[in-house]
Order: structure tokens, then sequence, then C-alpha cells
């Protein structure tokens, strides 16, 4: 099983919350996900969230607590994840996309009340609602449902 740490980056903008997202087209389908990445070795799960965000957008975040944890069982693919999702803050600088360093064609805030129409990876827009919403850590969440983008 695969570990993905990601980052949970969140901002109040006119009267609304909204969510980074990276921008991904697999063949015809528009597929967002929250900013993170894979570990290098000897790297640990907060370290690889900074780095990747410093790469692939140009910012520098603190990384707080784990909001929650989930596995993502895909019976297409041989290689399951294990979603681990940080609250990020503080972010440092304007998010800009390095294509040098990321397959992503766009970085954007996206309304949370936007995320349950979006093709999200991992799929999680009602866990992270529930999150903001409780200020309490979610923990493990299990199972992910989450359809196979090719």
């Amino acid at each position: 099983m695969k570990v993905r740490p990601s980052a949970l980056i969140w901002r109040h903008h006119t009267n609304r919350t909204e969510i980074l997202l990276m921008h991904y087209r697999y063949g015809e389908t528009d597929v967002f996900a929250l900013p993170g990445g894979n570990p290098d070795r000897g790297e640990t799960l907060p370290e690889t969230i900074i780095r990747e965000l410093q790469e692939e957008l140009g910012v520098s975040v603190v990384i707080g607590e784990m909001a929650f944890v989930g596995e993502m069982l895909l019976s297409e693919r041989t290689d399951d994840v294990l979603h681990m999702v940080f609250a990020a803050r503080n972010i440092q600088g304007e998010p800009i996309l390095n294509p040098a360093e990321t397959s992503a064609l766009a970085v954007q805030w996206v309304s949370l009340n936007e995320l349950d129409t979006l093709n999200l990876y991992p799929n999680v827009g009602k866990t992270i609602q529930q999150w903001l919403d409780s200020a309490i850590d979610l923990g493990y969440i299990g199972r992910i449902e989450q359809q196979y983008f090719e």
C-alpha cells in the first residue's frame, strides 16, 4: 500500500470557504486533488508536504494536525493508497503552478460548497466539510470510495 500525504489548505474569501486544489486531466476527465505527493526515502510525511508545495506551487506552509486518514482500495489498480490529510496553515506566497514539477494543468481555489460536484482525488469532499465544521480531528475514516480515472 502506498502512502500519500496531502495538505488541506483553506481560506475565507468573500463570505465563503475555499479549498486549494490541483487540476489534472486524465483522458477526457477533469480531476481535482489536494496538493501533496509521495514521500522520498527518509522523509517524514509533513516534510513531504512542505517539499511538494514548495516544488509544485512555490509556497511554504506550516503543517499542523492530521485531519483524517482513509484507505483507497481500487480493484482496477494493484497499488492501494493510504491518504493522510494534514491541516496546513500560514501559507506564504501565492500558489503558482510549476510545470517542471507537476503534471497538473492549474491550481485553483474552489468553494467548499462545490467539492461534491467535482471528481475529487481522494474523494473526501464531505469529510473536508465535516472536519471544518467540527474543528476536531476525525482520525481514521475508513475506506474512501473512489472512482478510477485513466
